[in-house]
């Protein structure tokens, strides 16, 4: 963790001389990268959030067509039925579990990136691609908010909001996951509270239309905050809502049961503009790997377990996930 510490140190002076960046934090906090906004360009990084851009438009956005490869239902099931097994011994009442899905697709990481339609985008040289629809935390002035993301459906589903919005686990792990920020955020913050629970987001693709839950947080900052805004921010990763509750306990989980690293995919990126800090989940996440027979695209996709998780549709909702979001 001395990486981590030294960068911190870093963010923290960031914050005192009120230098803008960008902080890239991997899931467990172990390899984080942090840049300079000069720095972009010649490291061969792109953002596009929605105060500040390296993006140039073009005219046209074709759009992104992927062929993906799922794994088989009982792979999966073995993974979830690991976690079920810590739900059903309590050390854990809510799990984050992921998969990655080999993918075929002709076009390039910079083409998937400039093409997709997102509220955050970035591309990481030529190693992933991101198109975030998730608000991590955001400032403005000594407001910090979040907007936890949970609970995901097929738009055309008869009855899809409803469904959804009446669903018993979905309402479960949303009223998890906002507990688990409000406590998060109670570590950096005053007077937190649950401005608006449980409201309806929509993602079009070019193969479907999904429905969201989010919710917003909110809390007061002490005036000095930008003075260890490295501290602060590393105190409240990794994001609840990609992790579980209790968040120390089910991280082992989450190593036990998923089998495979999953890098920057669900850690955060983190734009300072020199007074306020917009950040997004790691999620929608296309990686290039090197393998035995050459580069392959996975996509990272994944969802929250509960006591009242049902497999296949668990399984279903990863499948769903699997998209390049576009008009």
């Amino acid at each position: 963790m001395d990486n981590q510490q030294a960068l911190i140190e870093k963010v923290n002076e960031s914050g005192r001389q009120r230098v803008p960046f960008l902080l890239l934090v991997d899931f467990l906090g172990i390899n984080p990268q942090f840049f300079l906004l000069d720095q972009l360009k010649q490291e061969h990084i792109d953002i596009d959030f929605p105060n500040y851009s390296t993006l140039k438009k073009s005219a046209t956005q074709p759009s992104i067509k992927l062929k993906k490869h799922v794994a088989d239902f009982t792979t999966y099931k073995h993974k979830l039925d690991i976690v079920k097994h810590h739900i059903a011994r309590g050390n854990t009442f809510l799990t984050n579990l992921t998969c990655e899905t080999p993918i075929d697709c002709e076009a390039s990481l910079d083409a998937i990136y400039s093409s997709a339609i997102a509220k955050y985008k970035i591309r990481y040289k030529d190693e992933w691609v991101c198109f975030s629809p998730e608000t991590f935390i955001q400032t403005e002035g000594r407001t910090i908010r979040s907007f936890p993301m949970k609970g995901t459906i097929d738009a055309s589903i008869p009855h899809a909001e409803q469904t959804l919005l009446l669903d018993e686990k979905e309402i479960a792990e949303h009223y998890t996951i906002v507990d688990l920020i409000r406590n998060d955020l109670s570590m950096v913050s005053t007077d937190v509270t649950v401005k608006r629970f449980r409201y309806i987001d929509t993602i079009t693709s070019s193969a479907k239309t999904l429905l969201q839950v989010s919710s917003q947080i909110e809390g007061q900052l002490p005036d000095n905050y930008l003075d260890h805004l490295g501290t602060m921010l590393f105190t409240l990763l990794p994001a609840g809502s990609i992790s579980g509750a209790p968040k120390k306990k089910t991280l082992d989980i989450i190593q036990e049961a998923e089998g495979y690293e999953r890098g920057f995919y669900t850690g955060t990126a983190f734009y300072f503009d020199g007074t306020n800090i917009d950040s997004c989940v790691l999620i929608r996440f296309i990686e290039k790997k090197q393998t035995a027979s050459g580069k392959q695209l996975v996509y990272k996709s994944g969802g929250g377990i509960t006591f009242h998780s049902d497999a296949e549709k668990e399984f279903q909702e990863l499948s769903d996930k699997i998209y390049v979001p576009s008009f």
